[in-house]
């Protein structure tokens, strides 16, 4: 399926290397990582590198979300990662309840809930001190390509006018136990010996989206041009379907066919370090190198903050918009990322 047709105003991010969005960006543009050996071992007794947000650097808890039980530990950190980087995104936006389209982590391991759902939503907003329109809010438990399925659904509602504004992010920490065991299992870190595998990483970011032409006042940063999902049925945890990587290129397909014009110069790409996506972009780009100049730009932003698992889809598509704000990029910008299990996704952006 495909959507178009959004203006982006404003982006709001935490990540390892900047507790802000211009931060992050002009991190990353410097090549600057924070991959530092942890006290969680993995089953070998060798200390995990990960990619994580200095926790002297997040604000506590709200006193009123400490009351409550039943939160994990994984929960409370998202809470903790999100909390700013949604007020930043909400910072002289017009005043009101905003609508938030949030994607988060998967369900996985298989038989574990997805740690996102709509309760919160209402934790959020209180532990950002915002007012957010929860009747017309939606989490997307769907890890990276999370954020295209939300902006999907962003664009769809603008277009409709049943938003005049809507926030879409992500959020997610790979900081938990249970989930580093099972990857850890499946070799799939980054360790001594082990090179085909990556950096567990966590982070948030927000993207405050408007109708082209009904922000208030002030250019937009950039605009989405088209936004394209997928779903990949050969993904890594379904043994029964042969790995075709048909899902990316369904998704680029969509997205292009919502995007004629110029071809695409730079992409933000969704690797995360391990060789398996890498299937998938060959096949697309293969099948669609007549829409991506030859000497295109690749950025691929996990190589600073690792794999940022669900935030890492809303960072990418952020990183686009303020590269294509400041003229670091020339436009147009194709951003895409797969996710474990089915979902995959891809957007357009271009200079608003």
């Amino acid at each position: 399926m495909a959507a178009q047709g959004a203006d982006i105003l404003r982006v709001g991010m935490v990540s390892s290397v900047g507790l802000s969005a211009e931060v992050t960006s002009a991190a990353i543009r410097a090549g600057i990582c924070r991959f530092q050996e942890t006290s969680v071992m993995d089953r070998r007794f060798n200390p995990l590198a990960m990619a994580l947000v200095a926790t002297p650097d997040l604000p506590p808890l709200a006193p009123a979300l400490e009351e409550l039980s039943g939160l994990t530990a994984r929960q409370i950190r998202m809470l903790r990662l999100a909390g700013p980087a949604l007020r930043a995104c909400l910072e002289g936006a017009p005043p009101g309840p905003a609508a938030v389209l949030l994607a988060g982590p998967e369900a996985f391991p298989e038989g574990r809930a997805a740690p996102v759902g709509p309760a919160f939503l209402e934790h959020l907003a209180v532990q950002a001190d915002v007012k957010l329109d929860l009747g017309r809010s939606r989490v997307f438990p769907a890890g990276r390509a999370g954020v295209f399925l939300a902006l999907a659904a962003a664009l769809e509602g603008l277009s409709a006018r049943r938003y005049d504004r809507v926030v879409v992010g992500g959020v997610d920490t790979l900081l938990d136990l249970y989930l580093l065991g099972t990857l850890d299992l499946e070799e799939r870190l980054r360790a001594p010996g082990i090179f085909d595998g990556f950096i567990p990483g966590e982070g948030a970011a927000f993207l405050l989206l408007a109708r082209s032409g009904a922000g208030p006042g002030r250019a937009p940063l950039s605009r989405v041009v088209s936004v394209g999902t997928a779903e990949e049925e050969g993904h890594r945890y379904n043994q029964g379907a042969a790995y075709r990587g048909e899902g990316l290129d369904a998704a680029l397909k969509a997205a292009f066919a919502a995007a004629p014009g110029d071809p695409i110069r730079t992409v933000y790409a969704g690797f995360n370090g391990e060789n398996f996506f890498a299937k998938e972009w060959g096949v697309a780009m293969a099948r669609h190198r007549n829409r991506i100049t030859e000497d295109f730009a690749m950025e691929h932003p996990a190589d600073c903050v690792g794999d940022a698992g669900a935030a890492l889809g809303a960072m990418l598509v952020g990183l686009a918009a303020l590269s294509l704000a400041e003229g670091h990029r020339p436009p147009r910008c194709l951003v895409w990322a797969p996710s474990d299990l089915a979902a995959r996704g891809a957007a357009i952006l271009d200079r608003g």
